[in-house]
């Protein structure tokens, strides 16, 4: 009797001219596990598949244009314009207000982030605890109102809350005695004015997505906290807020990798060309728009667009590895990737 011992598992028998069959079976084996995964869910990759041809197409085929960056780029040559190396990138690191736009953008996207999720959350928190039915849907369809308000319409309806000659609270200041302030030339607090918009304009819809959370939340967890002596501020602290914990740093990771990219149709409706509110509020995007008004030097700004792309790319996995190093200590998981 011949003993099989001596064969290797990924060598074939004597007499037997088929090929390697543990390898195969393997590569069979995924191959059938993904089809199969694939025609249990076939509906839902149909729903997804508009999405995906979407992302695909204006998301990653337009990186090929990242090699903009590089060229003294003319749209006759296109991909054979000239290649210029960093020069593109020097033009940005050399201008001297680099370092007032960087502080900008990151201080008021942080803003942005901190203040407009902070009173969605608050929002959605008071909402879930109200009992009177169509007071709530009454109050979530006024909030959500000003999310669908174009930002010319925000920054016309703002300038005649607060021009020194006919806006309506100095018109006010005047009836009452007191004397006109002047805001529209002041800097140093556009940063906030333009932070209590954004969360004006943002309270509702991110609300929203906070209170699909809470919908969601076991009714027993209130009912035995109930049981238990808890009022409903307790309740609120201890079983909604902590249930609304993964999705806040969801939302808060996703914002974070936008946090090189300034908000641009707001600022340059609200600010527009007030170039004494440029120390507080000049953005990357809105100092990109003015050099296009100046010089069409395209590939000066593809240069910029991939430095705010590198650093949203590097802010995003920064914090989602210490969300990941936050969430294993205490035993969960709440990080994206």
């Amino acid at each position: 009797m011949i003993s099989l011992n001596k064969y290797n598992k990924q060598q074939p028998y004597p007499g037997n001219n088929s090929k390697l069959l543990i390898p195969q079976s393997k590569k069979r084996g995924r191959f059938f596990y993904v089809w199969s995964y694939v025609r249990e869910n076939s509906v839902l990759f149909l729903l997804a598949a508009p999405a995906l041809v979407l992302v695909f197409a204006f998301s990653y085929i337009p990186m090929f244009g990242t090699v903009m960056a590089f060229e003294d780029y003319t749209p006759d040559k296109v991909f054979l314009s000239p290649f210029v190396g960093f020069r593109n990138f020097l033009m940005l690191f050399e201008s001297p207000i680099l370092g007032r736009l960087l502080f900008n953008t990151v201080f008021l996207n942080t803003l942005f982030i901190v203040c407009t999720n902070f009173f969605a959350l608050t929002t959605a928190l008071l909402l879930n605890e109200l009992r009177i039915g169509y007071l709530k849907r009454i109050l979530q369809s006024m909030m959500f109102l000003p999310f669908f308000m174009g930002w010319a319409i925000v920054a016309m309806v703002l300038f005649g809350l607060i021009d020194y000659q006919v806006g309506t609270i100095n018109a006010l200041l005047v009836a009452l005695h007191l004397n006109r302030i002047l805001i529209t030339n002041d800097p140093a607090i556009w940063p906030y004015i333009l932070a209590a918009i954004r969360v004006w304009n943002g309270i509702g819809s991110g609300s929203v997505i906070y209170l699909a959370v809470l919908i969601g939340v076991d009714p027993g967890l209130y009912e035995a906290a109930a049981m238990d002596g808890a009022n409903r501020f307790r309740r609120m602290i201890h079983i909604s807020l902590p249930s609304l914990e993964p999705v806040v740093i969801l939302l808060v990771l996703l914002a974070i990798g936008k946090i090189f990219f300034g908000d641009f149709g707001m600022i340059y409706a609200v600010i527009g060309s007030k170039a004494q509110l440029y120390p507080t509020t000049d953005v990357i995007d809105t100092y990109i728009m003015r050099a296009l008004q100046t010089n069409s030097n395209y590939g000066f700004i593809a240069a910029v667009g991939l430095i705010q792309s590198v650093l949203g790319f590097i802010c995003v996995f920064g914090s989602n590895w210490l969300v990941k190093r936050y969430s294993q200590s205490r035993g969960e998981n709440y990080s994206i990737f």
